[in-house]
Order: structure tokens, then sequence, then C-alpha cells
């Protein structure tokens, strides 16, 4: 079924909610987008930063559109900063106010007290994860695929070598080896819980997907391939690729 309606809330977006594939396309960090009622609109930190990977997954929103797109499914993601706080955390996660990310002190998250974390929760957090559970459970055989994005390098450490990485957790290794092999076969550096482990107590996949048995992979595209609408859509296309019959080679 082709349907491109969206749908627009100040918690998330989604798009081509009636499409009927198996697969949810989720992306956690869509934007950098930061609500006016918070800080003004101003976490206090440079234009280049909030650029920068620490905000948002550079690229993977209009890598999940496009994905979505081609493979006929629904797709949700956020639409406010992680740094505002962080829709791929649990809501007693220490790290779901970020006060400093990779060298740059949040001064709006400095002194958020208790009352505040309880109103970014009420009015982005929950509503983001309730539209995504939405869309999880209006199938039963539903299967869950994360985008994300990854910076090539982090300030002080290595370059990270990977083009993509599929990162999961050991509670449920059905589809991520085998779609680890199909990116590999396609001549491409792929991570194997790289660049970093894919499990994570409270996070998008252990709630949406783990909790309820729910086959899922989270997909990490490094952030330089895919800037612009261009490499977007070249990823979108070769994701479209590898994950085409996984669930049937799965056996799920």
């Amino acid at each position: 079924m082709k349907d491109d309606s969206v749908i627009r809330d100040e918690a998330f977006w989604s798009e081509g909610e009636a499409r009927d594939s198996r697969w949810l396309i989720t992306c956690d960090h869509a934007t950098n987008r930061v609500p006016d009622w918070v800080g003004s609109g101003d976490l206090g930190i440079a234009a280049d930063d909030m650029a920068r990977h620490i905000a948002y997954d550079v690229g993977a929103a209009g890598v999940s559109k496009k994905l979505g797109a081609l493979i006929g499914a629904p797709v949700v993601g956020s639409d406010f900063s992680r740094l505002v706080i962080d829709p791929n955390r649990g809501e007693d996660d220490p790290t779901l106010l970020m006060r400093l990310y990779d060298g740059t002190v949040i001064p709006a998250n400095r002194d958020a007290d208790a009352a505040e974390r309880q109103r970014r929760l009420d009015r982005l957090h929950r509503p983001y994860h309730n539209a995504l559970e939405k869309l999880a459970g209006a199938r039963p055989d539903r299967a869950i695929c994360a985008i994300h994005s990854f910076t090539p390098q982090l300030r002080g450490r290595m370059a990270r070598p990977w083009a993509v990485g599929v990162l999961y957790s050991h509670k449920d290794e059905r589809l991520a080896p085998l779609l680890i092999e199909r990116c590999r076969q396609q001549g491409w550096v792929t991570g194997d819980n790289e660049p970093y482990s894919g499990h994570l107590d409270g996070d998008s996949i252990d709630r949406h997907a783990l909790a309820q048995g729910r086959p899922n992979v989270l997909i990490e595209v490094r952030n330089d391939l895919i800037r612009d609408d261009a490499g977007q859509a070249e990823w979108a296309e070769k994701l479209a690729l590898v994950m085409d019959g996984l669930l049937e080679e799965a056996g799920l």
C-alpha cells in the first residue's frame, strides 16, 4: 500500500502509518530542534555544536524516510534534540539529560531540576514513545529497524573505520548476524556491535522490541556518508537491498 501521509506533533513525526510492510522504521535522534519552551529554544551551546552528532544523528532522518518509502514501511522519528532529553534512554537513565557530551558542556541542562526533567518527559519523551508503540503494536508480526548515525571520530579518539554498524542485544540475535553477513557481502566495512554495544536497558529497542519479542535490528551509518540528500538516498537504497527478504531468510 502506498501511503505518504505525514503526521506531526511537538514530540514526533510519522510517515506512511498505513503502509503494509512488517517493518517499522524508527529514528530516535532525528533532529536537533530545541522547543521554544526549553531555554527559549537555545541550550546555551554554539551553533556549530548543535550541528554536530551530539545534538542529533546527522542524516539519519533522511535515510529513515527514504528507506521507509522504498520498502513500504511506516516511519516514526523524534522531533526534539537528544540534548533536550534523549529518547533512546530509559526514564531512570542518568544520561537522560546530558550535561557534558563529547567535550561540550550543555548549560541548559547543567542546572535542570527534577521538575524540569519531568516537564521534558511529559511533553516530549513519553509522547514519542507512545507514538512509537502505537505503530509497533499495529500488527502482531511487527519487526523494528532503528536507524542511527555515528560520527567518524570522537574528539581525542581514534578514527572509526566502519561504514555501517549493526547493533543488537545478546537477548535477541535472530536477525543481526545475518544482516552483518549480508552487509559484508556487499563489501562494506561493517561493525558487529560497533562502534558500541547494542544493548542498553531501557533504550528504545529494549522497550519496544526485546520486551515484546519483536524481531529487531539497529543500523548505524557513518554520518559523513549521509550528510546530504544524495548520500541519504544512496544508503537508503543500499539498506533496502540488504533488508529485502531478511525476515524470511531468518525464518521469522
